[in-house]
């Protein structure tokens, strides 16, 4: 049976491997060419240098844009991991209508980034329209709205990667409890240590959602008022499509961002991954 698997593998494996480099390896390779090239099209490219990279980090809107969404990222991904752990913890004590309230909570994830945004932002301007004000008049209203709905569309999903983990620890629980260890001790000493891997599953998860936003951002803000509340990806499409001769360093911004979510999520994986080994 192995040398059958073995025989065909290759026949199996090559049309995903042929589509996964066309379609990503060589249109990653040549986004990275090209944000070294000054061009419209593809076919009309000139080699500039590290010229498009200076102006990305000279540019205020791309530096204002990291800034704003690194503070949303850091922020999100808190309160997301915590209410989403809590909401999980408190869903796998017995109570009774777990498994609607499991549904409820998972539903919004189900709904696409621009509904969710031009949704919340009625919500919104709704409610600071009693005091005569959008949500685009203060980049403060932006940057709570944007938290706001991305805790509501995240924190759901987030619970049930906590629950199939909490559901995953063996009953050494109940004998801790046993022995004296108080509800507080059971959870800090026993429970987080072994949800671990999906401690990690879900700061993935949520580190790479939060800074890749952008259907969200478009929806909710546009980048209002004045750019304050663009988050690096919309930064990096008005750049490419609004702005005539600014393509290569809309793409310059590309390989930036990319460069930053990766490494930040390795880093993030390396270090809860080095926790799981330690518990």
């Amino acid at each position: 049976m192995q040398k059958t698997y073995k025989k065909y593998f290759a026949l199996f494996v090559l049309p995903t491997l042929i589509a996964f480099t066309l379609f990503f390896i060589v249109p990653f390779i040549m986004g990275i060419v090209l944000s070294f090239c000054k061009f419209t099209t593809v076919t009309n490219a000139h080699w500039v240098g590290i010229a498009n990279y200076v102006k990305a980090f000279s540019n205020k809107d791309f530096m204002n844009a990291l800034l704003f969404t690194v503070k949303f990222t850091v922020v999100s991904v808190i309160t997301i991991n915590v209410i989403s752990f809590a909401l999980a913890y408190g869903l796998t004590r017995g109570l009774k209508g777990t498994n609607i309230f499991r549904t409820i909570f998972f539903m919004p994830n189900l709904i696409g980034g621009i509904v969710l945004g031009y949704i919340w932002q009625l919500l919104i301007n709704g409610v600071l329209a009693h005091f005569n004000v959008t949500i685009t008049a203060d980049p403060k209203y932006g940057f709570w709205g944007m938290v706001i709905l991305t805790n509501w569309q995240l924190i759901g999903y987030m619970m049930i990667i906590y629950v199939a983990g909490i559901q995953n620890i063996p009953t050494d629980v109940i004998a801790a409890e046993i022995d004296g260890a108080n509800k507080f001790q059971t959870l800090y000493k026993i429970i987080i240590p072994m949800t671990m891997p999906s401690v990690t599953i879900c700061l993935f998860l949520t580190l790479t959602n939060c800074f890749k936003l952008f259907d969200q951002n478009l929806a909710l803000t546009a980048g209002g008022p004045a750019k304050k509340t663009a988050m690096l990806a919309y930064d990096i499409y008005t750049t490419f499509y609004n702005r005539n001769g600014w393509e290569g360093v809309g793409q310059a911004k590309a390989v930036i961002f990319f460069i930053i979510v990766a490494a930040i999520s390795l880093t993030q994986l390396y270090f809860t991954r080095r926790k799981e080994v330690e518990n």
